[in-house]
């Protein structure tokens, strides 16, 4: 079984949020069910078909690996919601969920104990980013209630002036920002997105967590290597894994 070791010089990692840093399901499966209520203005039938339209599976209730609720940013979602039949204005629609999304920043779930692992990645020499499909008020507030502010040095959600995914613009803001050449960062998501803004943007590295949205069979062909969660990371740096495509 061939091996994937991190480049060597790696030096900054950037990290999607939703489904990386924080549990999709639990932090966004009640906010994206009050955005489709919203968009549907009391409508039960047009609620159902907004829902399927932005990636909920009416079957399981779960989110659709690479949807707009998966990985769209706030203007997709609002677009797919008029052209499905909403009611509003794009642009009402669009103020009205970007402030249910940024006052949904208030209570992310984490997906591990952020602080100490982010901590140890800062002491190990990285410099950190994440990079967003939500505005960038709500990417900075969950940072913040995270408790992981302070290991953060960059910041971009799709309103930052950067693009939007998968666009190469959040990364090459990142390195901008900390004065690094692309090839020294690690992309590091749960959707295709994420792993195609590596690739547009040069970046040394595209790591799939399996702990979001995405599969093993949507990321396994297109990222450097999968891991089950961020919390592998100082061991991925520390000792390499096996190739994504090659992970049992």
């Amino acid at each position: 079984m061939q091996g994937w070791m991190p480049p060597e010089n790696l030096g900054a990692l950037l990290f999607d949020k939703d489904g990386t840093l924080v549990d999709f399901d639990r932090t966004w499966a009640p906010i994206d069910r009050a955005a489709v209520a919203l968009a549907a203005a009391g409508d039960a039938e047009l609620a159902g078909r907004i829902a399927d339209a932005c990636g909920i599976d009416q079957a399981t209730g779960r989110t659709r690996p690479d949807s707009l609720f998966a990985s769209g940013n706030s203007e997709e979602i609002v677009a797919r919601m008029v052209e499905t039949g909403s009611p509003f204005t794009v642009e009402d629609l669009l103020s009205r969920l970007d402030d249910l999304f940024a006052e949904g920043a208030n209570r992310p779930v984490a997906l591990a104990d952020l602080p100490p692992l982010m901590a140890a990645l800062s002491q190990a020499g990285f410099a950190i980013g994440i990079a967003s499909s939500d505005n960038e008020r709500a990417v900075r507030r969950t940072a913040e209630v995270l408790g992981i502010i302070d290991h953060v040095s960059f910041i971009a959600g799709y309103d930052s002036g950067h693009g939007v995914k998968p666009g190469p613009g959040m990364i090459h803001g990142f390195c901008e920002a900390i004065g690094c050449g692309a090839d020294a960062v690690a992309m590091i998501g749960d959707n295709r997105h994420d792993i195609d803004m590596a690739r547009a943007a040069g970046a040394g590295a595209a790591i799939a967590v399996l702990s979001g949205t995405g599969t093993l069979e949507t990321l396994g062909g297109h990222a450097d290597i999968c891991i089950d969660s961020v919390t592998e990371l100082p061991e991925l740096f520390g000792s390499g894994r096996i190739g994504c495509q090659e992970k049992d």
